[in-house]
């Protein structure tokens, strides 16, 4: 069974060790599509050009980037660019035959461009304009299959090709944002996979700040529910993609620490937080 997983791009993740663990996942003869983050390295970069990176909170109490147009082209610049190349680099180094795609090729990841989005500031919802961001409605899995058939990993980065319209209202397509994690989601269920969101803790806590209050195993709708009561802040989003991936046809999902030793295997073994397919029912999603 194919194996997603998403190489988180929180400053504390160092990714040598999953990109390690894919070669090795590779060459046992296991199929691995890759995704990434990118986030420290966006902004990283946004500051040294003087610009402050902003990230808004939605109304079900998810937090996100606000793309404007300046961001978005630094987006573009960073995660297919530099980072999805030093990662392609660094597997090839390894012996896999690694192939950097963003979702903007072969339309890989598609879908209508948001140019609004709903935020809270201040206790109030609003609406602000000028995000430059999409949400994945269809998956070329005909372009990874071939690609996994044809002995190479994918490793896939946003941004996604967003459905949008020119000033005389002819479609066109743009390059837009899209979350990793949910990318990853999408991927995995449309590839039936398991799903291993890799990121800078052990999994997901009922206390952020105590490691010992790991979760897990999440198997009925109602420890589902509680996990979505412990999520805070970006792990939120994580829980949204694991029911997004869950409901789509991805066979689990785990989250797991990208540091740990053997990453991926380790969290395929037991390691992490673990959702299986029944914790998702058709109410929920």
């Amino acid at each position: 069974m194919t194996v997603v997983v998403k190489i988180g791009g929180a400053r504390a993740v160092d990714p040598a060790g999953a990109l390690a663990d894919v070669a090795a996942l590779v060459d046992a003869g296991e199929d691995v599509v890759i995704t990434h983050g990118g986030s420290t390295a966006v902004d990283d970069t946004l500051e040294r050009l003087g610009i402050e990176p902003e990230y808004v909170e939605t109304p079900s109490g998810v937090v996100g980037r606000f793309t404007d147009e300046e961001t978005m082209e630094v987006f573009e610049m960073v995660l297919p660019g530099l980072l999805n190349t030093e990662m392609v680099a660094s597997l090839q180094s390894q012996g896999v035959d690694a192939v950097g795609l963003s979702g903007v090729d072969g339309k890989l990841l598609h879908g209508p461009r948001k140019s609004a989005v709903r935020v809270v500031e201040g206790g109030k919802r609003k609406i602000r304009r000028g995000d430059h961001s999409g949400t994945i409605k269809e998956v070329n899995t005909d372009l990874l299959e071939t690609l996994l058939d044809a002995g190479h990993t994918p490793v896939v980065s946003p941004p996604m090709a967003g459905a949008d319209e020119d000033e005389d209202g002819n479609s066109i397509i743009t390059a837009v944002n899209t979350d990793a994690d949910r990318t990853a989601a999408t991927l995995a269920g449309d590839l039936g996979a398991r799903l291993v969101l890799l990121t800078d803790v052990p999994g997901i806590l009922e206390d952020p700040d105590d490691e010992s209050t790991l979760i897990e195993s999440v198997e009925t709708p109602g420890e589902f529910d509680e996990l979505e009561s412990a999520a805070e802040g970006f792990m939120g989003r994580k829980v949204m993609a694991i029911e997004e991936a869950l409901d789509a046809g991805a066979s689990d999902a785990i989250v797991a620490d990208a540091n740990a030793t053997e990453p991926i295997t380790s969290a395929l073994d037991g390691a992490g937080t673990h959702v299986t397919a029944g914790a998702v029912t058709e109410e929920q999603s």
